[in-house]
């Protein structure tokens, strides 16, 4: 892993944070794997409780579905959302970003009110309040309207690469006051 100093160099003053496939998949296999063995075993113990109980050919069969249902749902949500997933840019503009499938949002650092971090790990989401509402400006293209809660716009950065510690350091460094 890069040292922050390193990502965040002074020749550059652009930084672009990102979310890579392979650790998108990763995640929404362990996801999609521990719902769908749940709902297995759940299933399994309802038909237990019915009088019901599965042969040794139906554990077999919830083993293999516990294995394959996983691995293709994971995949079609990858090729769902292949070009669309979430990014950030960190510029002498100002900050621009679009949550995974969102439409992009363009805000002034004249214009940003305050940012933090919520929740951890790779459910950790980016909260930016704009000052007011006319100071963030929405683009156009694909995707639905940008992720909202209450005033403040919000991006999942969990995954995003380098890092959600280095995008924080590079948001103080923009915005030492509103961190």
């Amino acid at each position: 892993m890069a040292h922050i100093d390193q990502v965040l160099g002074q020749a550059d003053d652009t930084v672009t944070f990102f979310q890579p496939r392979a650790m998108v998949y990763v995640t929404m296999l362990w996801v999609v794997a521990a719902a769908w063995t749940l709902c297995l075993i759940l299933f399994v113990l309802v038909r237990v409780a019915l009088g019901d109980p599965p042969a040794a050919g139906d554990i077999v069969a919830y083993l293999e579905l516990a294995l394959i249902v996983p691995v293709i749902f994971s995949a079609l949500i990858l090729l769902v959302a292949w070009r669309r997933f979430g990014w950030l840019h960190s510029s002498v503009h100002g900050l621009d970003f679009a949550a995974t499938g969102r439409k992009p949002v363009h805000i002034p650092w004249s214009g940003v009110g305050a940012v933090g971090l919520r929740h951890r790990g790779p459910f950790t989401e980016l909260v930016v309040t704009p000052l007011a509402p006319d100071f963030p400006v929405v683009g156009s293209g694909p995707g639905r309207r940008p992720r909202m809660r209450r005033d403040a716009y919000l991006v999942d950065v969990g995954l995003m690469s380098p890092g959600p510690d280095v995008l924080l350091a590079e948001l103080h460094r923009r915005l030492p006051t509103k961190v």
